[in-house]
């Protein structure tokens, strides 16, 4: 086939046809026909040559130039595609390296090997047209529902068609033990769309969080207005969600716009999700005051929380337990979902049983230390004093308030537990010694005799050794392992040193040993501290 004695304009036509079907721009088809004619004349002409192909736009008419570049005499390699200055003023005025001469060459009478290479570029690129568009045109909606029907199922994969292209809902992605046919209608959630080699991916998902919160979005109004706003979704998917919520304006229940008249609105998500039932909790600024609605529908008598840690303690009564549990802990761990807070529940018999064991620990020390009696042990801990170094440097006004202490006992009080202080440091520096602990550690600001000791025993001898720990090593934290929070023990934990105690000390040491230039620690504070106060 010639492509001279073809109707010019069948080529514009045909590319037409194909953008049209293939709903991506014409222009993108004719440049892979000229790809397409261009392959075709390098085998007719020689796959050295650089042959470019143009089609007119308008008339359909395909121009052939053969195009060579300008190089330096050295660099001449390749003699079909490029010429030297000297071979280039033949053709050119005054050749600079660098300039392209083109010429046109006659069209090229396509074999059928060649049409079939040319049929080949023209649907691989088309093939990557269409993929770049149906990428451009999903990647905006990861985050949305949509709506597609049901072509077939892989081994428990369901694809579906939605529209433009295909997509996937997983096994684990699917509701419980839901099961499809071909031609059902289904809504999924879009969960992310990426570009792959075998063309753009996308994955639906039907138990992700953000599905059920879409969904309420498009039953309530207000949610889609941004008068009330979802601030957290925990779901076990086709058994049971909580969904936490606030509203902006005060004359709108949060609460009651979801569920909606007699249930309507709750109810249509519910039907979607498959039966779930779904709890509609108020949110709440206060951490533990939302951890009780969080726990509904179980009675709280009393919560404890630890910020640093990310725990939080719930006390129940004991016919309450298992309310606040759940079927097989599906409450608690809702609710520790939805507050992002590790949560332990115990009964009201066993936080007493509790308080009673740090009480008599307490006491005990008190006698064993201080050479009390009992009782005035029991007054000391009943006051509040939980430790050595509260009694010995505390005002002296806060132990006479302790019924029959006057000030003569106060002072006794307080010398002895200085002097049991003095002897436990004095002690702990020895053992130090011993370990191997070196000046440069022992002289460094902010580290107690029995901090060193700690440090020492755990191998830690030297302000080279302590300026390499990190601070999670020093005051311990928390890290997630497979989906549970796992305690880090730090050295210097049951000294309660805090993490940014722990951050400071370790950059000072860094700087005296002249690790960390002091004016650039300075810059990185001032930067942080000019952050904070922009987010505040």
């Amino acid at each position: 086939m010639a492509i001279t004695s073809a109707n010019q304009l069948e080529l514009l036509q045909t590319a037409e046809a194909v953008a049209r079907e293939k709903m991506i721009d014409p222009g993108l088809v004719v440049e892979a026909m000229e790809e397409s004619l261009a392959r075709a004349a390098k085998s007719r002409y020689g796959a050295e040559m650089d042959i470019r192909v143009s089609i007119d736009r308008k008339t359909g008419r395909a121009t052939f130039t053969r195009v060579r570049t300008v190089v330096e005499d050295e660099e001449l390699e390749n003699y079909q595609a490029e010429m030297t200055v000297e071979q280039a003023r033949q053709y050119m005025a005054d050749p600079q390296v660098g300039d392209t001469f083109t010429e046109e060459v006659p069209p090229v009478d396509m074999g059928r090997i060649a049409a079939q290479s040319a049929k080949q570029v023209i649907l691989q690129k088309v093939r990557e047209a269409e993929r770049d568009r149906q990428y451009e045109e999903f990647k905006d909606r990861a985050g949305t529902i949509i709506n597609g029907v049901v072509k077939r199922e892989e081994y428990g994969n369901i694809i579906v068609d939605v529209g433009r292209g295909e997509a996937i809902l997983r096994r684990n992605e699917k509701i419980g033990r839901e099961s499809y046919r071909p031609n059902d209608r289904i809504r999924c959630y879009i969960k992310d769309v990426r570009r792959e080699q075998r063309g753009p991916q996308i994955f639906l998902s039907r138990t992700d969080p953000q599905f059920m919160a879409e969904l309420f979005k498009m039953e309530v109004p207000e949610i889609y207005e941004g008068i009330i706003e979802i601030k957290a979704v925990a779901r076990d998917p086709g058994s049971r969600a909580k969904i936490a919520v606030i509203s902006y304006d005060g004359s709108i229940d949060p609460v009651g716009a979801c569920v909606g008249m007699r249930g309507s609105r709750v109810q249509a998500v519910v039907n979607e999700l498959q039966g779930e039932k779904i709890d509609i909790i108020p949110w709440n600024e206060d951490q533990p005051t939302f951890l009780v609605n969080a726990l509904q529908p179980a009675e709280v008598t009393k919560v404890v929380l630890d910020e640093e840690a990310e725990r939080i303690e719930v006390v129940v009564p004991e016919e309450q337990l298992s309310l606040a549990i759940g079927r097989r802990g599906q409450n608690v761990r809702l609710a520790s979902q939805l507050t992002a807070l590790d949560i332990d529940i115990m009964t009201e018999e066993e936080e007493s049983a509790r308080r009673q064991k740090e009480f008599e620990e307490r006491t005990k020390l008190f006698v064993d230390t201080l050479d009390l009696d009992e009782f005035f042990a029991q007054l000391l801990v009943s006051e509040g004093f939980t430790n050595l170094e509260e009694v010995a440097y505390v005002e002296i006004d806060e132990l006479l308030v302790i019924d029959g202490v006057d000030e003569e006992t106060a002072n006794e009080l307080q010398a002895r537990a200085r002097d049991v202080l003095e002897a436990q440091a004095k002690a702990a520096m020895e053992r130090a010694r011993e370990l191997g602990a070196e000046d440069s550690l022992i002289e460094f600001e902010g580290l107690t005799p029995q901090m060193i000791q700690a440090l020492a025993e755990d191998g830690v001898k030297t302000l080279e050794d302590f300026a390499t720990c990190a601070d999670w090593e020093l005051a311990g934290g928390w890290t997630t392992v497979e989906g549970e929070r796992v305690k880090d023990d730090g050295l210097l934990e049951p000294f309660d040193v805090s993490l940014e105690e722990a951050q400071h000390m370790v950059m000072n040491a860094r700087v005296m040993l002249g690790w960390v230039d002091p004016a650039e620690l300075e810059a990185e504070e001032a930067s942080e501290e000019v952050e904070a106060q922009a987010d505040a």
